[in-house]
Parts: C-alpha cells; sequence; structure tokens
C-alpha cells in the first residue's frame, strides 16, 4: 500500500511557522513515495475553532504550493463515527463516567507532587458500576475516561528510533467530554485508522502523546502506524523559538514581502539536509531527495539572515513576469498601467530587492520624483559650478541620442560613459543620477534614462539646474 499522510492542524488560531513546516514534511514524504497528502481540519473545540483560521491555513497551503489529495475532511462532520466508538469502549469496559470535580482532581494532583510522584489520575470513578454511572450522567456533570492498561508500549520512530512509555505512569486520560465531544488523543486515533494513514509525521511536542494514542489503538484493534517526529524550531540562541515568530503567520511572511518558493526552501532546511551541500534546493530537487534520515534530531535553528538571503536569491533569479506579477500586490495600481515601463523597472530594480515591500520606495522616482536638497547633486570633494557645467553639458548629450530603437539601455550607456571619461565618472555620473531619481542610492543612471525616456529625463536634469541655479 502506498504511503497516506495527513496535516490536521486545529483551526484556534492563524497558519503558523511550525504548522507549516509540518505540512511540508509530510507532503514532501508522499511526493517521494508517490502516496497521498491528505488534509484534516480537526476543529472539535468549538469555542476557539474559527472559519477566518481555516481560511488561513487554506491559503498558506496554497501559497506554498502544498496540494492535497482528496476532500479536506473537518472533525465537526465525523461525530457520529466518534460516538460509535465511544460506546464500543464504554461497552467493553475500556472506557467510564468520571464524575471528580476541578477541585477535586487538583487535591489529588497536589497530594501526589507533595511525595515526589508524577501526578495521574487515581481512578476513583473506575469501579463505579455501568448501570449507577449512566444514571448518574443524566443529572450530573461528567467526562469519559479511558482505562490506560498497566504495560509497557514501544514504536519505532523513523527520525529517533526505538522509544518505549510506560503507561503505568500515565493514568486514565480523558478522552470525551460527552458522546458528542471527543478530544484530542481519542479523535485523532479514529481518523486515522478510518483515514488508513500510514505514516503519522509530526513535531517532537506531541511524543508525549504518541503512547496514549497507541494505547488506545491496541483497545479498539487498530492498526499503528509509523511515527516520524520532527525537530522543534528553534532561535538563534538554540532556545525555544520567541512568540515573535511562533505566533506569526504565514500571512505575515506573505504580506512582509517573501516569495513562496523562498518560504518554502527556508523551511526545508529547518530540520533537514540535503544529499548535496547547498543552501538553494528547488521543489522538485527536495522531492526526490527527501528522506528522514537526513532530517535530524537535534532543534532546528531559526536563522534570519538566511531567510533574507534566500528571499533575496530568489527575488534576482525569477522571471521577470512573475517577479512583475508578485510585485503587482505590493504597488499604487497606476504604478501598473504601462506593463512595458514597470517591468522595465522591475528589470533594472531586482537586484536591490531583499523583499517585495521594498520596491515601492525603491522604484517610487520612476513615477514621480520627490523634492530633494541641492546640494546632494554636488559629488563629493567637486564644486556646484562643476556640477551645473557638467549637467548642462549631459542635457545637449542626452537631446542627441536617438530616439525609438536606438533609445536602448547600451546605447545611452555609450553616450553617457563617453561623457564620464572625459570628465570624470564621479562628477559626470552622481549628479545624473541625483537629477534622474532625487535619491543618494539609486540604479546606473543610463537604466533610468532608459525607463524614462528622452522628455521626462531632460525635464528632471533642467530642474535639478534650477535648484543649483536657485542655491545661494
Amino acid at each position: 500500500m502506498s504511503p497516506r499522510v495527513r496535516f490536521a492542524p486545529s483551526p484556534t488560531g492563524f497558519f503558523s511557522l511550525g504548522n507549516a513546516r509540518t505540512a511540508l514534511f509530510n507532503w514532501l514524504f508522499a511526493k517521494h513515495e508517490g502516496g497521498k497528502f491528505l488534509l484534516r481540519i480537526e476543529d472539535t473545540d468549538k469555542e476557539r475553532s474559527k472559519k477566518e483560521y481555516e481560511e488561513s491555513i487554506l491559503e498558506g497551503l496554497k501559497w506554498l504550493g502544498l496540494d492535497w489529495d482528496e476532500k479536506v475532511e473537518r472533525q465537526s462532520e465525523r461525530i457520529p463515527i466518534y460516538e460509535k466508538y465511544l460506546k464500543r469502549l464504554m461497552d467493553e469496559g475500556r472506557a467510564y463516567f468520571c464524575f471528580c470535580s476541578g477541585e477535586e482532581l487538583e487535591s489529588e494532583r497536589q497530594a501526589q507532587l507533595s511525595q515526589g510522584l508524577q501526578p495521574k489520575y487515581g481512578g476513583r470513578c473506575r469501579n463505579i458500576s455501568k448501570e449507577e454511572a449512566f444514571k448518574r450522567a443524566e443529572k450530573e456533570n461528567h467526562v469519559i475516561r479511558f482505562k490506560m492498561p498497566s504495560h509497557t508500549v514501544s514504536f519505532s520512530d523513523l527520525i529517533r528510533g526505538k522509544v518505549s512509555f510506560d503507561l503505568d505512569l500515565i493514568g486514565d486520560i480523558i478522552i470525551a467530554k460527552g458522546f458528542d465531544s471527543p478530544l484530542y488523543n481519542f479523535a485523532v486515533v479514529v481518523d486515522d485508522e478510518e483515514m488508513k494513514i500510514t505514516h503519522v509525521i509530526r513535531g517532537e511536542d506531541h511524543i508525549s502523546n504518541t503512547p496514549k494514542q497507541i494505547a488506545i489503538q491496541e483497545a479498539l484493534g487498530f492498526s499503528m502506524p509509523i511515527y516520524a517526529h520532527l525537530p522543534l524550531i528553534l532561535g538563534p540562541d538554540r532556545k525555544k523559538l520567541s512568540k515573535r515568530y511562533m505566533d506569526a503567520s504565514l500571512r505575515d511572511f506573505k504580506d512582509r514581502g517573501y516569495l513562496p518558493e523562498a518560504f518554502f526552501n527556508f523551511m526545508l532546511l529547518l530540520g533537514w539536509h540535503p544529499s548535496v551541500d547547498k543552501e538553494v534546493v528547488s521543489a522538485e530537487e527536495a522531492i526526490n531527495d527527501f528522506s528522514f534520515k537526513k532530517v535530524q534530531k537535534g532543534g532546528a535553528v531559526f536563522n534570519q539572515e538566511k531567510l533574507e538571503w534566500l528571499n533575496a536569491y530568489y527575488l534576482r533569479n525569477l522571471p521577470v513576469e512573475r517577479l512583475a506579477e508578485e510585485l503587482s500586490g505590493f504597488v499604487p495600481g497606476e504604478w501598473l498601467e504601462d506593463e512595458d515601463k514597470f517591468k522595465k523597472i522591475v528589470q533594472i530594480e531586482r537586484e536591490r530587492l531583499r523583499h517585495l515591500t521594498d520596491f515601492r520606495d525603491t522604484a517610487d522616482f520612476f513615477f514621480v520624483l520627490k523634492e530633494y536638497p541641492a546640494d546632494l547633486l554636488i559629488w563629493k570633494g567637486s564644486s556646484k559650478s562643476v556640477m551645473v557645467d557638467n549637467l548642462s553639458f549631459l542635457s545637449n548629450v542626452i537631446r542627441g541620442i536617438p530616439n525609438h530603437e536606438l533609445w536602448s539601455r547600451e546605447n545611452i550607456d555609450k553616450y553617457i560613459m563617453s561623457v564620464a571619461d572625459q570628465k570624470g565618472r564621479g562628477e559626470v555620473l552622481w549628479p545624473l543620477r541625483v537629477a534622474l531619481s532625487g535619491k543618494e542610492a539609486s540604479p546606473g543612471p543610463s537604466d533610468i534614462l532608459y525607463v524614462l525616456g528622452k522628455e521626462e529625463s531632460l525635464k528632471r536634469v533642467e530642474k535639478a539646474l534650477k535648484r543649483l541655479a536657485s542655491e545661494n
């Protein structure tokens, strides 16, 4: 049977970095093995589950290109299935109603702690007869507990090897608040069996849940899936990742101008290493190379500098048409009216971008020339009179550059550089670039001239000359 894996987030918050990394590793394994990647929304927490959070999950998966197979399963639509198995456990004496109050449970917990014992439920309601329990359940608040057996369970983790737990240390766990309100450890076992899940790939924070789920699997006669527990994501100090990043949603990273390819690549390297030592790995390469043998056991360090570097790399290497499309959501609508001009600007500015959001600030002068101080036009160590002479000369040179097909970046560069070689590059290129952009940092003047065209370029040079002339 080909592998069937599932990504099973709870829609109680926006789609986070940790969830995205879990989804990615599930997806890669399924693709590598020719299996199925299934999506299950675990929305039994009625108070905290929200539709906007589910939409965030679906949107995030689509943004990353993590397509799922079959229909989306929602636990809220599977209540009758859980009820069937809960009643079965009750009928077989493997589960029971518990009527203990919160105060009673806390008192028991404190008593165990004072004796140096690991807290667990002592089984006070275990031996209430079924008849009495059902009568009391009609009137009293209750939960359903699972009778935890007293033996050791073991499983072979694809990342961590053999792992064993003594179930006697756990105690009887709550598996439902009622027949129509199953809790996580029970519902997930039923879902994985019903959906024929072969491999459960999740974060190592779930390891403590695994023995509880295995015990329930055994009680119901279910098969045990193969487990793989991924390393936690740590901060640069190798401690728990800060809330700033843990609470950030994928939508936040998208809105801050990261490309999906870059974020995919970045998450891929959070705990996994390709066969060939390299930083840039495409989705196709990752699928072909993926193996749990290359997933590390230790924590994966979140490296902001690496994310920035990868994003800048992908921005530089993305086809211009695709980059222009990505940038279109970050700029004023009027910038997109001249498609040819916009693509020219994208081509020129891409080398200076680290985020899609940078483009609006770096490229705004192509559309509107803002005010700037006259002394910005003066090259260091030079004088205003030299700048005036050079700009005046350049104005005549620009007028002499042929229009139409000869108004190319290469041809413009020949004209401008011939002047620069005669009069000094700093004394020529600096005032011209500032006159055209109004900025201290911008692309070279030939690039700007090419995009602005002769008429607009001459207007800006003339304005610069007037600004210098009016300066005392």
